[in-house]
């Protein structure tokens, strides 16, 4: 079933769905059923096809967004802005699609279809080498967040041991209530084994529990803490891992000394203006 939690403008009455029956009368009167919900239903020739469709769909997007985090950390080690680079492609009219870096792929689909469609690849006698070098990119972006955030207190002649890191955000995408494969949940883990003091900050998830996460590193639960002035002023580094719309990015930006922004959350006034050195991914 497609769906985008949390966006506003396609829901379930207008976003087309794929249907496919083990039989033409099966597939018949799914489509029938769907279509007193939803405005456009596309009917294919079998289940395979449907379900097939569905992990393309997924799987383009985990492969795309692998190529865009491999870009970024490129672009970290050249100096040069990732989030201009994709702007000044996306000016192409024909031709190119713009994907976004982020911490690492979160949810119940991105994540996890690629990895079914390898797994039945591989019964078939199939390599996906394409798919699973994704999946390898994907899955790396956690450690390099965290290698921002020593590079930034090592910049400030601090130790990651003992510093105290606040993250903005441990659901998996913005303005949901979603830790389902979050990398917040990884980032977490890396900074904690590395001695950092890890806080969090989410107007959606009030706690977190690592032994239900299944986490590397289970721990005690954390508790979402208010993004107050002290907060703000007594981290030594904050983390922008999801760029929820609640949060007053301009009073971080005024109050921290150090951010590292993994979703381009602080735009050009902000950084402009800002007293914390920003790292950006």
């Amino acid at each position: 079933m497609r769906v985008d939690p949390g966006n506003p403008q396609f829901q379930t009455h207008n976003i087309p769905k794929v249907v496919g029956g083990s039989t033409d009368d099966s597939t018949e009167v799914a489509a029938l059923l769907y279509s007193q919900i939803v405005g456009s239903v596309h009917a294919v020739s079998s289940s395979r096809v449907a379900e097939a469709a569905k992990l393309l769909e997924n799987t383009f997007r985990a492969v795309n967004i692998g190529m865009a985090n491999e870009m970024a950390r490129l672009c970290y080690a050249l100096g040069i802005d990732t989030w201009e680079v994709i702007r000044a492609a996306a000016t192409k009219p024909f031709g190119f699609m713009a994907f976004y870096p982020g911490p690492g792929i979160g949810g119940h689909c991105i994540p996890l279809d690629p990895h079914y469609l390898s797994w039945k690849a591989r019964q078939h006698g199939f390599d996906s080498r394409f798919i699973s070098l994704a999946e390898e990119v994907n899955s790396r972006m956690p450690d390099h967040v965290v290698t921002l955030v020593a590079d930034g207190l090592n910049d400030a002649r601090k130790s990651m041991n003992g510093s105290r890191v606040l993250l903005l955000g441990v659901a998996y995408k913005k303005d949901i209530n979603d830790v389902r494969e979050s990398p917040a949940l990884s980032i977490i883990d890396r900074l904690r084994a590395k001695g950092a003091d890890v806080r969090y900050h989410d107007p959606f998830i009030p706690e977190v529990r690592f032994d239900d996460a299944h986490t590397e590193a289970p721990g005690e639960p954390l508790q979402s803490v208010p993004l107050t002035d002290d907060e703000l002023k007594s981290a030594d580094c904050v983390v922008i891992v999801t760029d929820h719309s609640r949060i007053d990015y301009a009073n971080v930006c005024r109050l921290s000394t150090l951010i590292v922004d993994t979703r381009n959350a602080l735009g050009g006034d902000l950084r402009k203006n800002a007293c914390a050195r920003i790292i950006r991914l």
